[in-house]
């Protein structure tokens, strides 16, 4: 099965899964709300924040024509792209800080490039992952810098079909990517459970021999649990200090104590799938004597020939299994026994 590391925690099937808070905009335009989003997600047990590396200018033109305002039902209806993407940026001089706060409380901080000028940004930083965003999926020049940069590359695979994750993964395999997750994920703000289609990841992670995870758009924390199950390794989840506070990215975003939570609940899946497995252990074989056996419930003389009225399957389990029913129905007792005796083949003539 495939394993990576980043920054020192490995990363795979065998190991628990690793949370991700994405920040994205959700600093609402403010330094200190970053650092704040940092510490409650530290506080929460995540093992990374994620930022989003580029500029309004780097991701669209500023142009006032209708095909560059967004449509749709999703909460930037409307919006002006170059205006969505000026106030939702993570200031570029911000990332150094940011980065420096992250080793300071002890959790990883790695962001999504969106060109090379980020990717040299953060590699200046000692940013110890990258991360493709599913609408960057199709941008192969951007798969093969970051993989050229030696450090592991996660890639969402929101909106892309099999042919286009599979180009992704050859480019950033003959980029020489150290370490691939691929994630499942649905392009939409909230994404519908009945969306999400879970059954995919162990199918992604066989065929193309990576760690799979889930970038999670839902509200709430069941489908990544649920995802889990499903041989998640990698969960994304946009995060914030309040839903009310508003902000591009706080509807579907998780709050501090949900984050705690899906920490708490990803770890108890995780435990709970342990290996295939029908031998009982220490906890079922120390109960195992209270099952089902064969029990006289007559006192029988010697010699006296058992009836189906004279035996009984009862608890506790000292005597034959139930399954020897039939078979000792017709057969002689060689003693007399008492009422409550466990049958054993002993006793039988």
């Amino acid at each position: 099965m495939a394993t990576l590391s980043i920054a020192g925690r490995p990363i795979g099937a065998e190991h628990p899964p690793y949370i991700v808070a994405e920040m994205s905009a959700n600093h609402n335009g403010s330094f200190e709300r970053a650092l704040k989003i940092i510490r409650a997600a530290h506080e929460a047990g995540a093992d990374a924040v994620k930022l989003q590396t580029y500029t309004a200018e780097t991701m669209t033109l500023d142009v006032d024509h209708p095909r560059f305002r967004v449509k749709g039902s999703n909460p930037w209806d409307g919006e002006h792209l170059f205006d969505l993407y000026r106030k939702a940026m993570t200031p570029w001089e911000w990332h150094e800080r940011l980065f420096a706060y992250g080793r300071e409380l002890g959790i990883t901080i790695f962001s999504s490039p969106f060109d090379r000028s980020a990717v040299e940004l953060l590699q200046s930083l000692g940013a110890p992952a990258y991360k493709i965003a599913s609408f960057e999926l199709v941008d192969l020049d951007l798969i093969r810098c970051c993989a050229a940069t030696g450090k592991p590359l996660i890639m969402s695979t929101g909106m892309a079909s099999l042919a286009e994750i599979s180009e992704a993964v050859q480019a950033a395999r003959e980029a020489h990517a150290q370490g691939l997750i691929l994630l499942k994920c649905t392009s939409a703000y909230p994404a519908p459970p009945e969306a999400i289609n879970l059954r995919t990841i162990p199918h992604m992670a066989e065929t193309f021999d990576v760690v799979a995870g889930l970038s999670d758009h839902t509200m709430g924390t069941g489908v990544s649990i649920a995802a889990i199950a499903m041989g998640a390794a990698f969960i994304e989840k946009h995060f914030t200090l309040s839903r009310a506070d508003g902000g591009v990215d706080s509807s579907f975003s998780l709050e501090p104590a949900e984050l705690a939570q899906l920490v708490k609940e990803s770890r108890t899946a995780h435990a709970a799938l342990g290996r295939v497995c029908y031998v009982q252990g220490e906890l079922e074989n120390s109960i195992k004597r209270y099952r089902r056996s064969l029990f006289f419930v007559r006192d029988m003389p010697a010699g006296a020939t058992i009836t189906a009225l004279d035996i009984q399957a009862l608890r506790p389990g000292d005597g034959l299994p139930p399954k020897y029913r039939s078979a000792v129905v017709g057969r002689s007792v060689n003693r007399a026994v008492l009422r409550g005796t466990p049958l054993s083949w002993d006793i039988l003539a």
